[in-house]
């Protein structure tokens, strides 16, 4: 059983810093292939090394970007699988770029990684590069990555691009394998001269199994260390499917550094398109509702019935739903359906106890599940 996290005080609801994204998400990532060849762990996207036929084309992709830019500039990601993997990546990040889109890419580290594709990446136009450090050394990551010399490509495309003056973040997946490394992580990530690191935590989807994931309290204990070394560190700090760090943030007082509006959450200022079309709240959560091939990203963002109750906090459950900080944070809709079928769920690896919730209640949902 782990002891929730009480209420402090009289708190109050959390109201500030907000804003709507009923009309536009503030982040939209595109999984342009699911192929690569690396075969990790955890992997969401269950890849493969080679490509479907049933990926977006080329002119696909150049429409479904001039789309994306209906919306306004939000932050566009381009992943995978491998970006690397597809011939015609550099003319479409090319043209993410040149409509106004603030434009991303998070290549695999495999020989694909090049310092001739790094410099590809600054001349399309690319704002930040985002590669992945799964461990502070090649025993720990490579042993993730399940690829031999991942960690040294890493490393080399973390340098070659701060030698050309591309701007960098590193990616980390937190594990039972790495959670208690993270120190040692975060050094490198210094190292690197990254401008962010971006912490994922574990969602049962794709190969990733329930053992590898941190009980409620563990996540706890990394959210006091991520809030720490935010108060020095010469990075920037997010965290991916942990929302609830933002209820730690506030109850510990905040940084004052700002990478993103408060509240964003799957399918809340976020939209993932899949390397076939199909439109997601979340490349974690695989409810889809719709396909870019039949239907407006644009529409379906703002009018389909899955996007528009998860952006909706009343219909959330449990203690979530009475949670004071339900807007601030809202919980990982994507865990809660990993771990209970529903999405509205309240996130099973949240300690926190809300103050108008029931106790022995709060307690039974607080308790990890097996």
């Amino acid at each position: 059983m782990v002891t929730p996290v009480t209420a402090c005080g009289s708190l109050p609801a959390y109201t500030g810093d907000m804003r709507s994204f009923d009309d536009a998400p503030f982040l939209v990532i595109w999984e342009v292939t699911q192929a690569c060849d690396l075969a990790c762990v955890h992997c969401r996207a269950s890849a493969q090394p080679g490509r479907s036929p049933g990926e977006l084309s080329t002119e696909e992709g150049y429409r479904l970007l001039d789309e994306i830019r209906t919306f306004g500039e939000p932050l566009t990601v381009f992943t995978g699988g491998d970006p690397l993997k597809r011939g015609d990546l550099f003319g479409l990040l090319a043209h993410s770029v040149r409509i106004g889109l603030r434009t991303a890419v998070t290549p695999s580290a495999t020989p694909l990684l090049t310092g001739q594709a790094i410099e590809g990446f600054q001349r399309a136009g690319v704002a930040r590069m985002a590669l992945s450090l799964d461990g502070p050394d090649a025993a720990s990551h490579d042993g993730f990555r399940g690829v031999s010399g991942s960690f040294a490509r890493t490393v080399f495309g973390l340098d070659y691009a701060r030698g050309i003056g591309l701007e960098t973040q590193v990616n980390t997946a937190v594990t039972q394998h790495n959670f208690r490394r993270l120190p040692e992580i975060a050094e490198r990530v210094r190292e690197s001269g990254a401008k962010l690191w971006s912490v994922f935590f574990l969602v049962t989807t794709g190969r990733a199994a329930a053992s590898m994931d941190l009980t409620a309290g563990e996540y706890e204990q990394v959210f006091g260390f991520l809030h720490e070394t935010a108060q020095t560190a010469p990075f920037d700090i997010k965290t991916t499917e942990a929302q609830h760090y933002r209820r730690y943030a506030a109850q510990h007082g905040r940084t004052g550094r700002r990478l993103a509006p408060a509240g964003i959450n799957d399918g809340k200022g976020f939209v993932f398109i899949g390397h076939t079309g199909d439109i997601y709240p979340s490349g974690f959560l695989p409810l889809g509702a719709g396909n870019v091939r039949r239907d407006s990203l644009v529409a379906v963002y703002r009018n389909s019935d899955l996007f528009r109750g998860l952006r909706d906090s009343g219909n959330l459950e449990g203690k979530c739903g009475e949670c004071e900080f339900r807007n601030l944070c809202g919980g990982s809709r994507s865990r809660a359906y990993a771990l209970t079928g529903d999405p509205f769920a309240a996130d099973p690896r949240c300690v926190y106890q809300p103050s108008t919730t029931n106790s022995t209640e709060a307690r039974r949902l607080a308790t990890p599940a097996v």
